[in-house]
């Protein structure tokens, strides 16, 4: 087996960044990684490296694509907020006015901004999908229109791991006709050269990295948390527990599909060709670090490049107010702030470091993030899943380095 390395530039003022990543892939607590940095529409630094398989027989490419999981949410409200942008969408309109259907079971009153803010109450499926059936839009999307809510429409907030790419992808295709992986491919990938796609042909997966992640045996630790009394319990603590114990977690992270070790935490679809070239707008897309950089990098400089509007200064400012702020019901009741669709504040993340940040995590540990005020486009992608406690362990270590730098 040969030692991993590390290939791609990096500009000498950042050279404390290119050895965090290099520590991090060559020590192997990331088994596969690319790291990217755009600074005022430049990209400053560019690197990958490791392995994309479980036996470390391939190595990573500069073009290695990998799932990002809800990285993809940025993207997916990127498209929405092209069309609020265009007047063909309005975030205070309800639902129903584009998707009659789903004005019924208690959902007659939801709002666009609900779907963008995590607050409509559909963070789950009330009955698991058909084993498989992940490229069957039409039908899960049918179930979601038919289904009541878990939660009353705009009265909480609990994350939509799985469903918010459905919810807001089939308003774009009910406004614009195309689907939201078409969209984006058509609007945004190809016109600004972004190196991210949602649904995977056959060319695409040959340079797919495999997903590694964690084992679906509960970690001790958290079966003895679990026997514990509330009272012996600091209040994040209770809470953590509490929530991995209530039936929002489940529906979001755990009854998805019909099939044996369906949480996609720890299964591992993300590997099978129908995850892959299914249209899964929250949870799918895959991406090199470059391209993330670059897509954040455009947002985080007026939205503009090389004289085309991704979108406008105006509508990033709408976007990136905060709308909504916890506690979050599905991720452990904690502070999770969130503006159109962009996570504007990730505890245990890089986002929230800075005023002006905005982007999104995904939960094997990627991140991409703008920030505003400093001109950033961040990318950080790897294919090792870690526990919480380290989940963002290299990009939050990256992201420090940066502000000490900058």
């Amino acid at each position: 087996m040969t030692k991993p390395r590390v290939e791609g530039f990096c500009d000498p003022e950042f050279s404390k960044l290119e050895e965090i990543f290099v520590k991090s892939v060559e020590s192997g607590f990331d088994d596969g990684a690319g790291f990217a940095l755009e600074i005022e529409g430049k990209e400053v630094l560019n690197l990958w490296g490791g392995y994309t398989d479980k036996e470390h027989k391939t190595v990573w490419q500069e073009n290695t694509l990998v799932n990002v999981f809800s990285v993809t949410k940025a993207m997916t409200s990127t498209c929405a907020l092209q069309l609020i942008e265009s007047g063909k969408l309005d975030t205070e309109a309800l639902v129903s006015d584009y998707w009659p259907e789903y004005s019924c079971a208690g959902k007659e009153q939801t709002k666009v901004i609900d779907f963008l803010t995590h607050r409509s109450g559909m963070f789950g499926f009330q009955k698991p999908l058909p084993q498989d059936s992940w490229e069957d839009w039409n039908m899960i999307v049918d179930r979601l229109a038919k289904q009541e809510p878990i939660r009353e429409p705009g009265t909480t907030q609990g994350y939509h791991a799985m469903t918010f790419g459905y919810l807001v992808g089939e308003l774009v295709r009910r406004i614009d006709g195309r689907s939201l992986g078409n969209y984006f491919k058509e609007e945004i990938a190809d016109e600004f050269d972004i190196d991210f796609i949602i649904g995977l042909d056959n060319a695409d997966i040959e340079r797919c990295a495999d997903m590694l992640m964690l084992s679906g045996r509960p970690n001790p630790l958290i079966l003895i948390l679990l026997s514990l009394p509330n009272w012996l319990l600091p209040q994040q603590i209770k809470n953590f527990k509490e929530t991995l114990r209530s039936k929002e977690f489940s529906k979001a992270f755990v009854e998805i599909m019909e099939s044996e070790g369906s949480d996609f935490r720890t299964s591992d679809y993300p590997n099978s060709d129908p995850w892959r070239k299914a249209e899964i707008p929250a949870a799918n897309g895959h991406g090199t670090a470059s391209g993330i950089a670059k897509f954040f990098g455009i947002l985080a400089n007026d939205g503009q490049r090389d004289g085309k509007n991704l979108l406008s200064p105006e509508i990033i400012e709408q976007a990136t107010t905060v709308r909504t702020s916890g506690p979050d019901l599905v991720l452990f009741q904690a502070p999770y702030k969130f503006g159109l669709g962009y996570m504007i504040d990730a505890p245990f993340s890089p986002i929230g470091m800075r005023e002006g940040m905005f982007g999104h995590t995904g939960i094997a540990g990627s991140a991409g993030f703008a920030d505003l005020n400093n001109k950033v486009g961040f990318g950080f992608t790897n294919n090792r899943q870690h526990s919480l406690g380290k989940l963002y362990r290299t990009s939050n270590n990256l992201a420090k380095k940066l502000y000490e730098i900058l």
